[in-house]
């Protein structure tokens, strides 16, 4: 996906100068880039395509985040001015990496893509598909300790290693790297937006916690590029460009984007962790009161056949919920 192509080969002076209008009319035909995000795209939209084809309904509002939210944000990541710079300024491959490691991969799981190859699996391959995912496997990479480290380790392998030169120098090294950060980014939406169903669901406030410690790393990321000693120094030499800022400055501005531009990508995250525990909340006291209604139907029922039998004494409203029972019993004790 981070393929560095420039639409102009880089003579002695350089790619052109990134002007207002090339931030519009610069685009590059891709081929990997492309090749993802139409087989992307086609998987999902046949699968939509096949429940409908058996009478069943999928939220447009999946398709939406899936389609337009991350196989679009992987597109513009590769083929506009951001595919066609990634290899001339720093900045613009700063903004990819954030881009494909926690903007797309958000809306990737927001289209519950695995309920949706569940649902259109034959029976005998979806029984398959349920063992793997509730594998150990599975259940490890999905710990939240385990899952965190997959979400902050990678960028900063990337840029604290001669690695984030290689993915300058080598398109295919550069392919497997963005492979690599929106894998990583899809793991952590989807163990903890649960959208699509994850091997042991954890509460939402562990998702809060794990939250903060990646804005810790974004801030602790930028600061180290901001104030330590520029890097891929060689390659950018190489470059040749005479125009914009220095290497320094180029720099800088990446750092700025890594650091604040993580925290902003991370607000809607954090509205939608909102909504949905507050939906999960809602769904849990929609379930107590149908149970306290109906040990109330059967409490009546059973003191209309006993007649004149003596009453059992009336249990108190929080001794109908197995939770607050065994605390009230043990507090009791």
């Amino acid at each position: 996906m981070l393929v560095p192509v420039n639409a102009w080969a880089l003579g002695d002076s350089g790619p052109p100068p990134l002007t207002p209008t090339r931030v519009l009319s610069a685009w590059t035909a891709n081929p990997p880039v492309l090749l993802v995000v139409v087989l992307l795209a086609a998987a999902y939209l046949a699968g939509v395509h096949a429940l409908r084809r058996r009478g069943e309904t999928w939220p447009r509002a999946r398709s939406l985040c899936f389609l337009v939210g991350g196989v679009g944000t992987i597109a513009l990541v590769g083929l506009s001015v951001l595919g066609v710079y990634s290899g001339t300024l720093f900045w613009a491959r700063a903004l990819q990496n954030l881009l494909l490691v926690m903007f797309a991969p958000m809306f990737l799981a927001l289209g519950a893509p695995l309920t949706l190859l569940r649902e259109t699996l034959p029976r005998r391959a979806r029984s398959v598909a349920g063992a793997v995912l509730h594998s150990r496997v599975a259940r490890v990479l999905t710990f939240p300790p385990v899952v965190t480290l997959v979400l902050v380790v990678p960028p900063l392998v990337l840029y604290f290693s001669p690695l984030y030169e290689q993915t300058l120098r080598s398109s295919l090294v550069s392919g497997l790297v963005g492979v690599l950060l929106v894998f990583s980014g899809f793991v952590y939406y989807w163990s903890r937006l649960r959208v699509d169903p994850v091997p042991s669901p954890g509460s939402y406030l562990v998702t809060m916690w794990i939250t903060l410690v990646e804005v810790m790393v974004d801030a602790a990321l930028g600061i180290v590029l901001w104030l330590g000693p520029v890097i891929a120094t060689g390659y950018y030499l190489g470059v040749g460009r005479s125009w914009g800022p220095d290497l320094r400055v180029d720099q800088d501005i990446g750092a700025g984007i890594l650091w604040i531009g993580g925290d902003i990508i991370g607000l809607p995250f954090l509205a939608t962790v909102a909504v949905r525990m507050s939906k999960e909340d809602e769904g849990s006291a929609v379930q107590i009161d149908a149970e306290l209604d109906a040990a109330e139907v059967e409490e009546a029922s059973a003191h209309e056949g006993a007649g004149d039998a003596e009453p059992t004494p009336a249990r108190l409203w929080w001794e109908e919920v197995p939770e607050l029972a065994e605390r009230t019993r043990g507090h009791g004790a």
